[in-house]
């Protein structure tokens, strides 16, 4: 609790140390007479926002004087005509500088792009290099699969009757919960063939949110491409799982006049795929705008220091119990979405998989008699085996 307690004043530390020194002291510095070669730069938040939020070659931590602190990560290139490279990031020198051929372009404020010098005709770059998503990526997964196999091996060592302690005490009631309300009540008595699915999404999105919070993390999942590829895992596996049930009542809905039928099957297909891009964009959207918001309380104070010291340093405490309200408000969020991806991603399963209904009453429920009272019992099959 304290250690979460102290992370936004370690933002603020690393934005503090990541602006050049004349933040504050810009206004004072303006008179002063510059040199032919020295250019004088304010506080610019919008290339501190979008250098956090970008997908970079580069783990940008902090500035320390004005200089980048930061590790390359690997470049791996294939051209079809130069064949393949693969060399550090730092050969760019933070896009400053072309090397063997190629150089960094920033026109794209979501994510750096390694294009050719002198682009020939008929060159074709394809970019499968380590960025700094990538590597959260990794990290993430290594993180979980390490987390999910030591309370597997207490599970395993200990079994389900001994008190479970450490990690494995905080994520039972959490597995638990998952499956209470999410994986049963929307896949009935087929919930255990995809819990597997929906605990890996959930854990997953949860990981990577979390650790997009801390200090010099990565904007991961505020990347619409990687939300659209988790939206492509649900959405394949809801195709999958469909039965004819779902496919008839798709292309042939019943008791529908042949006329409305035109109308209503085209509707009924283009909200099949609406249901991922509607995931995509919800998850990326929550989690990028949370990290815009946050950087943006924090820039105002530069903001205001580059007009005034006074002013820039009395907004302080505005900015700082904002931003530590906000990083509260973004832990939740950050479970909050992981939870609302795992649960539709449920939902949309289990209309695929959902079984035709039966009028016949009799042959709906079984009747079960208690041998105290003798009075029967009124329960459905499905709640039977979902017990």
């Amino acid at each position: 609790m304290i250690l979460r307690r102290i992370f936004p004043l370690l933002i603020m530390v690393l934005a503090l140390s990541g602006v050049p020194n004349n933040a504050f002291a810009q206004h004072e510095e303006q008179g002063a007479e510059a040199t032919p070669h020295e250019e004088k730069k304010g506080f610019n938040a919008s290339e501190v926002i979008f250098g956090h939020i970008r997908d970079s070659h580069y783990w940008h931590l902090f500035d320390w004087n004005g200089h980048p602190v930061s590790f390359s990560l690997p470049v791996i290139l294939y051209d079809n005509i130069n064949g393949i490279s693969v060399f550090s990031a730092s050969k760019f020198h933070h896009g400053h500088e072309a090397y063997n051929g190629y150089k960094i372009d920033e026109t794209n404020k979501m994510k750096e792009r390694i294009v050719p010098v002198n682009p020939v005709g008929g060159q074709k770059l394809i970019d499968f290099s380590i960025t700094k998503n990538v590597l959260a990526m990794i990290v993430s997964a290594f993180l979980l699969i390490w987390i999910m196999t030591n309370v597997a091996k207490k599970y395993q060592k200990n079994g389900i009757m001994k008190a479970p302690t450490g990690f494995q005490n905080a994520l039972e009631p959490v597995i638990t919960f998952m499956r209470d309300e999410v994986a049963k009540p929307n896949l009935g008595h087929k919930y255990m063939k995809y819990m597997p699915l929906i605990l890996t999404v959930f854990f997953f999105i949860w990981i990577n949110n979390m650790l997009g919070l801390l200090p010099g993390g990565a904007n991961f999942t505020g990347n619409i491409a990687v939300t659209g590829c988790l939206a492509v895992v649900s959405f394949i596996a809801m195709i999958f799982s469909g039965n004819k049930h779902f496919w008839g009542h798709l292309f042939n809905p019943p008791g529908v006049p042949l006329g409305i039928k035109f109308l209503l099957v085209p509707i009924e297909i283009i909200s099949l795929f609406i249901k991922p891009i509607a995931l995509m964009i919800r998850l990326f959207a929550n989690m990028l705008a949370g990290h815009i918001v946050i950087l943006s309380v924090i820039s105002m104070i530069f903001i205001f220091g580059a007009l005034s010291t006074v002013v820039g340093w009395s907004f302080v405490p505005v900015s700082l119990a904002f931003t530590i309200f906000m990083f509260f408000l973004e832990l939740l969020v950050a479970a909050i979405q992981a939870f609302i991806f795992a649960n539709l991603t449920a939902v949309f399963i289990g209309q695929a998989i959902e079984e035709p209904h039966h009028h016949d009453y009799e042959h709906e429920k079984y009747h079960p008699t208690n041998p105290e009272t003798g009075q029967g019992y009124n329960v459905s099959e499905q709640e039977i085996i979902a017990l």
